[in-house]
């Protein structure tokens, strides 16, 4: 277990961004929170530091707090290769999908619970009594009743879930089961994540949330976002001087390593770009999505795709990455040559977390089109970060995809996830219709502003947090 270094940020930056009732609610919440919080800590636990939408989470908004005068701590805990692999079935079942297909019997619950019994001894080392403690996901579950014990305040933050719960759903619930028992309160991203059997009156929604200054998505001129991309060799271009991002601690940053590529040739510096980012996971479907570019936009048009994701040597909490990268490749190898020249596959570094998040940015800002083509989906920041940057996205009816896009408004929807000429078909109008894309853009901006920026999100779990001291 490590502690990930967060610096303090200003809390009154969201001022000019969100409306004024939103700003003065976060306000009032630090503010209460500061109070009431005097002389206890705000810990975070979640099983990485880099990759993944809840390391981005908590980077994005826990200096905030610390910008409040707020303690807030975050730790990521380490584990191995048979703890992980039990993890990520935990994952995989939570979102009502197989998975691997391996069991959940003694041998798991001991891998489980071997390495979160170390790594309980040294996070009980750090906390003290009446301390605040919200664990993330499965990977930290287990490790709830050594907290409570410790005498903290224990809370479980759930980012994964079915739509509909099914046998694998419940299985997972009944593995995790007695650990859920030793918290205070349960927060799910989704009201319909919450698991059968819970006290209504301990269990919270919040969905998650982006910052808007952060790296990942503040702003970009053009000319940076083609230097940047350049710079990476996503998209080759001559000019590659002004490869510049603001670190989160207001320091400047420069992207300066490339990422590995997997093409035929370069896109093209002026060609139509649609993209999908996100983790080497087989529930974002990455295959069928090149499956529906191929069939249905590779001979129309002069569009190109790159699916993109970080290096699966830099996410230490998914042993799938790997295996699942090299099908997408594979796969790619046996498309026909002249719809494989315009697929592109992008392995973006990891080593700087900032520098590999302001590729994302300019990847996103250069998109014509977006997707996430998810089979399930916890909530998607992907999909939010592409809305404020006024990208017109095109996404699955799963999980939070569908909380976030009002089809045809600030978006589109494919009701079937598997269905890849449905998605080649909205893709296809939405490349040749820049006044829909601009007016999907605009709402979609408008809709971010709205529900998931970080003031609504910190002042519900500022609120949480102050209940439990009550």
């Amino acid at each position: 277990m490590h502690e990930v270094a967060l610096c303090a940020l200003p809390v009154d930056r969201f001022d000019s961004t969100v409306g004024w009732r939103q700003a003065e609610d976060f306000a009032e919440a630090v503010a209460f929170a500061r109070w009431s919080l005097e002389g206890r800590a705000f810990w975070h636990v979640n099983s990485t530091a880099t990759g993944g939408g809840v390391a981005e989470l908590l980077q994005s908004v826990l200096g905030y707090l610390r910008g409040g005068q707020i303690d807030a701590r975050w730790l990521s805990i380490d584990g191995d290769e048979a703890f992980f692999t039990v993890t990520k079935r935990l994952h995989h079942l939570l979102h009502g999908e197989n998975g691997d297909g391996g069991g959940l019997g003694g041998a798991e619950r001991a891998a489980y619970e071997d390495t979160l019994a170390r790594e309980a001894a040294h996070l009980c080392a750090l906390v003290s009594p009446d301390d605040v403690v919200v664990l993330h996901d499965v990977q930290t579950l287990g490790l709830a009743p050594a907290v409570r014990d410790a005498g903290a305040r224990v809370v479980w933050g759930c980012h994964v879930g079915s739509d509909v719960p099914n046998p694998e759903t419940r299985a997972a619930w009944q593995f995790l089961h007695p650990y859920v028992t030793a918290t205070m309160r349960q927060v799910f991203s989704r009201a319909c994540y919450a698991w059968e059997g819970l006290d209504a009156k301990d269990v919270a929604v919040i969905p998650p949330c982006i910052d808007v200054f952060s790296p990942k998505n503040q702003d970009l001129p053009p000319a940076t976002v083609r230097a940047i991309l350049a710079r990476s060799g996503v998209v080759p271009d001559d000019d590659v001087s002004a490869a510049a991002f603001t670190r989160r601690d207001g320091t400047p940053g420069a992207v300066e390593r490339g990422a590995v590529m997997v093409e035929d040739r370069p896109v093209p510096a002026d060609a139509p770009v649609v993209t999908q980012i996100s983790r080497w996971d087989p529930l974002k479907d990455h295959a069928r999505v090149m499956e529906g570019f191929a069939s249905g936009l590779s001979d129309d048009g002069d569009a190109e795709l790159i699916l993109a994701g970080p290096a699966p040597d830099g996410v230490a909490d998914d042993p799938e990455q790997s295996g699942v990268l090299e099908d997408l490749v594979e796969a790619w190898r046996s498309l026909p040559a002249t719809s494989r020249r315009r697929v592109h596959i992008a392995c973006l570094p990891l080593a700087d977390v900032e520098e590999n998040a302001a590729v994302v940015n300019a990847l996103q800002r250069r998109a014509d089109v977006v997707v996430q083509k998810s089979l399930a989906e916890g909530f998607g920041l992907t999909v939010a970060e592409a809305m404020w940057k006024r990208r017109a996205v095109v996404g699955s009816r799963v999980g939070g995809i569908q909380d976030q896009i009002d089809d045809g408004v600030s978006g589109r929807i494919v009701d079937d996830p598997t269905d890849t000429a449905a998605l080649a078909t909205a893709v296809k109008e939405l490349l040749a219709d820049p006044e829909a894309r601009a007016r999907l853009g605009a709402a979609a901006h408008q809709r971010v502003a709205q529900d998931y920026l970080a003031p609504r999100f910190l002042t519900q779990y500022l609120d949480l947090a102050t209940a439990l001291h009550a």
